[in-house]
């Protein structure tokens, strides 16, 4: 780190040549190696090669995303009574945690004894970023030789504070240098998603997603409506949006899942969370230079963001995202990766 203060570096690997990388800085995940159908390996998350980029403006590669994944209106939210001010780092707006979230920290990570598991520990000070409560959190990646990569998030708290806990890699099932992600076939398990205003808030409707280029339900390539005149497609700049999960009863069930026709490699995400992210890399403009040389052009890597929905602290109707002392915050997420057959 610039103030001397080493940053480690992980290695997971499973039975089945799937390998994960990950730092201490942020918990970036900075390389997923997994085979196609021919049982070639390429690495399918953008990032650097270099550390020291990672120290420098990114959009969030790879990151643990907290304490707030996703946005909240106006960088203010009023919790017990007394309203918080937070950075408005994405127009008028709040986003990914602040100025410094938890992707631009360095976590405490140890590996787990007897398994294939990363465990990522900080607390959160009282006041950092706006933010109330001293908030200890564990984040934790597990990988199987099930080709799962299992995300274990917990957190307890000394005062009432809102937490939204995300991973924010971003994936391009054809490997580095391998062009946009819109052949892509995406299924998202989803008859609603939040539509939002000009600046990406929710309005707080949970609108219906038939009929529009936003109904996933069957397996849809990305790239096929991404561009159509849909006013909130507009609002994006593509699709920037949260998806209502459609869940019955809790646990795990399944979110999404991805098949990039090409290599056959296969993603599907199943969560404990409520709603989901799709972000498919509107923003990327060519100014980056990735891995090996990869330049990250306009959509050359997608996000599924599992999560409570965005502007949860002002916005009633939606699931609670307000976590008080005595209780523990705690959700998964799994990423299983594969080939189609």
């Amino acid at each position: 780190m610039p103030d001397g203060k080493p940053v480690q570096q992980f290695t997971l690997k499973n039975s089945n040549g799937i390998e994960l990388t990950a730092i201490g800085y942020g918990g970036i995940i900075t390389s997923l190696r997994v085979p196609d159908r021919t049982g070639k390996i390429d690495d399918i998350v953008l990032g650097f090669d270099r550390f020291d980029d990672y120290l420098k403006d990114h959009p969030f590669f790879g990151a643990i995303i907290g304490r707030y994944g996703n946005r909240i209106a106006k960088g203010q939210f009023t919790l017990d009574g007394r309203t918080y001010k937070l950075a408005t780092n994405n127009g008028p707006n709040h986003l990914h945690g602040g100025n410094k979230g938890f992707d631009k920290v360095l976590w405490t990570v140890e590996p787990v004894a007897a398994s294939s598991t990363l465990a990522f520990t900080r607390t959160s000070p009282d006041g950092e970023e706006g933010y109330p409560g001293n908030l200890r959190v564990r984040v934790t990646y597990t990988l199987t030789d099930k080709n799962e990569l299992i995300v274990d998030y917990s957190a307890t708290t000394d005062k009432a504070t809102p937490v939204n806990l995300t991973q924010h890699s971003y994936f391009n099932l054809a490997g580095q240098a391998s062009g946009d992600i819109l052949g892509h076939q995406l299924m998202l398990n989803a008859d609603r998603y939040t539509p939002v205003d000009a600046t990406l808030i929710p309005t707080g409707e949970l609108a219906p997603v038939a009929g529009t280029p936003f109904d996933f339900r069957k397996p849809t390539p990305i790239g096929d409506r991404i561009n159509g005149e849909h006013a909130q497609l507009k609002a994006g700049g593509g699709y920037d949006h949260n998806w209502v999960l459609n869940r019955k009863g809790s646990g795990v069930q399944l979110a999404a899942r991805v098949v990039e026709p090409k290599t056959g490699r296969t993603l599907e995400v199943a969560t404990s969370e409520p709603g989901i992210q799709f972000y498919a890399g509107n923003f990327l403009d060519g100014k980056l230079t990735g891995k090996a040389g990869a330049v990250y052009r306009h959509r050359t890597g997608f996000c599924l963001e599992t999560q409570h929905f965005p502007d949860s602290p002002n916005q009633p109707k939606f699931p609670s995202t307000i976590l008080k002392p005595g209780d523990e915050y705690k959700t998964r997420t799994v990423f299983t990766f594969g080939v189609a057959k």
